[in-house]
């Protein structure tokens, strides 16, 4: 989700809860948006627990994760499917890769946060 979508719908709550039920209101809609910032802190603290358990820059299968990639995915969606942290390359700012036991790696490119281009780099055989 946009932040600046999240936090204006946050907004929208506070205010319509305080409109409707004053200042009551207005303690649940900020207990709603804690709870909900609580839930996406806990998400992430549970993809980076997992992913500090692997080796870093290995995952199953370089072809597989190359397959379920999609332009515009965060950086914790990412860490999500591979359940590892990615290896920096050294060629660029937001550079990555994530190779495989066969030799295959996949390179991704991340620009403001989102995923922006990503390539499979197969050995030869």
């Amino acid at each position: 989700m946009n932040p600046v979508f999240g936090w204006a719908l946050a907004a929208l709550l506070v205010a319509l809860a305080w409109h409707s039920y004053g200042w009551p209101g207005v303690l649940l809609a900020l207990s709603a948006v804690v709870f909900w910032l609580l839930l996406q802190f806990s998400r992430a603290m549970r993809a980076m627990r997992l992913a500090g358990q692997a080796p870093v820059g290995v995952v199953d299968s370089a072809v597989m994760l190359n397959a379920k990639l999609q332009a515009g995915m965060t950086m914790l969606q990412v860490i999500g499917l591979t359940r590892s942290l990615g290896r920096r390359l050294e060629d660029g700012d937001d550079r990555w890769a994530w190779s495989d036991e066969g030799g295959s790696t996949v390179r991704l490119q991340f620009r403001g946060g989102k995923l922006a281009s990503f390539e499979l780099q197969r050995p030869a055989p």
